[in-house]
C-alpha cells in the first residue's frame, strides 16, 4: 500500500488512466467487431463502411498508447485483405 502523499497520488492517476484506456480499448474493439459481423454476413458496402469507422478509431488508439503501432497496422491490414476478399467470391 502506498505511504507517501506522491505514492497516493501516483496510484490515483494510474486508476483514472486505467479506466480512460478500458473504455478507449473496448471503444476500438467495438469497431472491428462491427467490421468482422460485416465481413461474416458477407456485405461488402457494409464492410467497408464499417471499416472506414473504425480506420480513425484503431490509429487513436494506436496514438493514444493503448495499442502498439505495428498492431494497429496489422489489425487495418488484415481486415482489409479480408473485405478484398468477399469482392473476389462475390
Amino acid at each position: 500500500m502506498a505511504n507517501t502523499p506522491s505514492a497516493k497520488k501516483a496510484t490515483r492517476k494510474i486508476a483514472a488512466r486505467t479506466e480512460v484506456n478500458k473504455s478507449r480499448r473496448s471503444r476500438m474493439r467495438t469497431f472491428i467487431r462491427k467490421v468482422e459481423e460485416a465481413i461474416a454476413a458477407g456485405d461488402h458496402k457494409v464492410a467497408v463502411e464499417a471499416l472506414k469507422a473504425a480506420q480513425p478509431e484503431i490509429a487513436r488508439a494506436s496514438q493514444k498508447g493503448i495499442v502498439h503501432a505495428n498492431v494497429a497496422a496489422r489489425k487495418v491490414s488484415r481486415l482489409n485483405h479480408r473485405i478484398k476478399g468477399l469482392t473476389a467470391t462475390a
